[in-house]
C-alpha cells in the first residue's frame, strides 16, 4: 500500500514538475478527530487546518448525487497496485448500491506518489473532466493497468484512452500540452499531505453530521458498507 521509494516524489511534487510532456491495512480507524471548520477567509500562521475544502476542493467532479447525505472521498494514484485492486474489487459494489441509489457521492482526489506517468494520469483525467467525462477517463485508466512505472500511462497511451473514451481530441490535447490543471493537482497533494497520508488509497467517508472516518488500503466492501450503514442510521 505505500510505496516507500515513491514517496519522496509524492512529496516533492510542486508546479515545477507538473509539466506534462504530452506525446513525448487492513486497519480502520474509526477516527474523528478531524473536525470539518468553515473555511477562514485568511489561512492563519501556522499548520493549515482541516476544512471542507480540504475533502471537497482541488478534486474530481461528484459522482452521483450531488445531494446525497454521504461523501466518499478517495485519493490515490492511478499507478497504485492497491488502487487498482479497490477499483476492481469493490469500487463497483458501492456504485451500485450507494451511489446509483443516491445515499453516497463519491470524489477522486490525487496523491501521486510513484512517478511522472502518475502526474501525467491526472492530467488527462482532469482535461477530460473539462468535457465532462472525468469518470470515464478515470476508469479507462485503472482498467488498463498493468504496473508501476512500466510504461502503461504514457503520454502515446493517455491519448489513445482519450480517443477510445471519445473525447475531442482536440481539446484535450491542447489541455494537456498547456498544463492547465497543473495547480489543482498540486493542490490536491497538498491537502493530501494536511491529512498526513503516506500511502494511497486512502478514503474519508464524511457523515451527514460532518464527522469523519478514516480508512487506509484496499479494503473490503463490507468495511465500506458498514460505515455507511452507520452514517445513513444519522438521517432515519
Amino acid at each position: 500500500m505505500i510505496h516507500g521509494p515513491s514517496l519522496a516524489i509524492g512529496a516533492g511534487i510542486s508546479a515545477a514538475v507538473l509539466v506534462v510532456v504530452f506525446l513525448g491495512f487492513d486497519q480502520v480507524a474509526n477516527e474523528h478527530e478531524l473536525v470539518i471548520e468553515p473555511t477562514p477567509n485568511v489561512q492563519p500562521e501556522g499548520p493549515a487546518k482541516i476544512t471542507m475544502s480540504t475533502f471537497l476542493e482541488n478534486g474530481s467532479s461528484i459522482l452521483g448525487d450531488s445531494s446525497a447525505p454521504v461523501i466518499l472521498v478517495e485519493f490515490g494514484d492511478y499507478q497504485c497496485h492497491f488502487c487498482n485492486v479497490f477499483f476492481h474489487s469493490t469500487e463497483g459494489d458501492i456504485l451500485k448500491n450507494y451511489v446509483e441509489t443516491g445515499k453516497v457521492r463519491m470524489i477522486f482526489k490525487d496523491f501521486n506518489i510513484i512517478g511522472p506517468d502518475s502526474i501525467n494520469a491526472s492530467h488527462g483525467a482532469h482535461c477530460a473532466n473539462d468535457q465532462g467525462m472525468f469518470w470515464e477517463y478515470h476508469d479507462i485508466l485503472y482498467s488498463n493497468w498493468t504496473g508501476e512505472n512500466n510504461g502503461w500511462a504514457s503520454s502515446e497511451n493517455l491519448l489513445k484512452f482519450a480517443q477510445e473514451i471519445g473525447l475531442d481530441i482536440d481539446l484535450w490535447s491542447e489541455c494537456m500540452i498547456s498544463g492547465k490543471h497543473s495547480q489543482t493537482i498540486v493542490a490536491s497533494n497538498d491537502d493530501a499531505r494536511s491529512l498526513e497520508l503516506t500511502g494511497t488509497p486512502a478514503f474519508f467517508v464524511i457523515g451527514p453530521d460532518g464527522k469523519v472516518t478514516r480508512l487506509f488500503g484496499a479494503q473490503p466492501y463490507s468495511t465500506f458498507e458498514n460505515i455507511f450503514e452507520i452514517e445513513l442510521k444519522k438521517i432515519k
